[in-house]
């Protein structure tokens, strides 16, 4: 395959997960502001700051954030380079250069779900809409997935796409499990109190997780069982666990199709080993914001090798 279709395949996939995980980081701020005794308005700055979005919304808009604003910026300000809407455009367009490479269903979903989007964030959202449209953009990207599944052979063109999703996916799971953090937790004080708990069953929901969550452990939702299962638990399709596993399955997979190992599957063996070689005490006793700072580190190194292995710009 081409370096510029393999790349297109990747970022197409990592834009339209990015697009549905910024709608999901918007929900888990919101509900957690819903918590908080301070302003509320506080907390969107740390919410952009998980985003990757904090720098670029200073820098326009100047320091004094606002619920509005930050959801404006991150969901439809043609200045901000992250936003869902101009995620949804870039995956589009992505899709468009790789088009002989998808399904008719692929490309269909890809194309509906930038227009959908456009429409449903032509104005800014009022509050009492918000809801309705963070669901509208996680549909709209859970069918582009269907499609995708129910239509792509598995080949390398899907391999591509799936690295491309779980990289985004795994790199959003850890910025919201920081966001515990930076924007639940600011003072210790609050730990393991009743708002603590009401807070981490919030982080549940912005993943999907709470469903799967209580089937594993019951009703009684801990920090620590929640850390546990969004972090190492290789059931639940949006731990750190699974999604690097999915990675090197499907890099694996390339090495089989090419018949070649590269640098980039050292690496991703190295992430793998680094992420399950601990226990979840081990990590909280280390420092979640630690361990999170380097798992980052290294999902950035890894994506990085995976664009210059396979050429993505040639």
């Amino acid at each position: 395959m081409l370096g510029k279709t393999a790349g297109g395949l990747f970022w197409m996939f990592r834009y339209l997960e990015r697009s549905e995980n910024t709608a999901r980081l918007i929900e888990a701020g919101q509900r957690i502001a819903l918590t908080r005794s301070s302003s509320a308005d506080d907390e969107w700055a740390s919410v952009l700051q998980s985003a990757g979005a904090y720098g670029g919304f200073v820098d326009i808009h100047g320091t004094e954030i606002s619920r509005d604003g930050a959801i404006d910026w991150m969901l439809r300000d043609s200045d901000n380079p992250s936003s869902v809407l101009n995620m949804a455009e870039a995956a589009r367009n992505n899709g468009k250069t790789v088009r002989t490479a998808l399904t008719r269903e692929v490309w269909e979903s890809i194309n509906e779900n930038w227009m959908t989007l456009r429409d449903a964030l032509a104005r800014k959202v009022p509050e009492r809409d918000l809801p309705d449209v963070l669901a509208l953009i996680r549909q709209r990207s859970a069918f582009v997935r269907g499609a995708m599944h129910g239509t792509m052979l598995r080949n390398d063109i899907y391999d591509f796409a799936r690295i491309g999703t779980f990289m985004e996916r795994a790199d959003n799971t850890a910025r919201i499990l920081d966001v515990k953090y930076y924007v639940l937790l600011p003072s210790v004080v609050a730990v393991g109190t009743s708002i603590d708990n009401v807070q981490w069953q919030t982080i549940l929901r912005s993943v999907s997780a709470e469903g799967g969550f209580h089937m594993t452990f019951g009703q009684d939702a801990r920090p620590r069982e929640i850390a546990q299962f969004l972090m190492l638990d290789k059931r639940m399709p949006r731990s750190l666990a699974f999604c690097v596993g999915k990675i090197r399955d499907n890099l694996g997979y390339l090495a089989d199709d090419y018949g070649a190992r590269l640098s980039c599957h050292d690496l991703c063996d190295q992430l793998a080993e680094h992420t399950m070689s601990h226990a979840i005490d081990e990590i909280i006793e280390l420092g979640l914001h630690e361990f999170i700072s380097d798992f980052l580190k290294s999902l950035a190194s890894l994506g990085s090798q995976i664009e210059t292995d396979y050429r993505f710009y040639n």
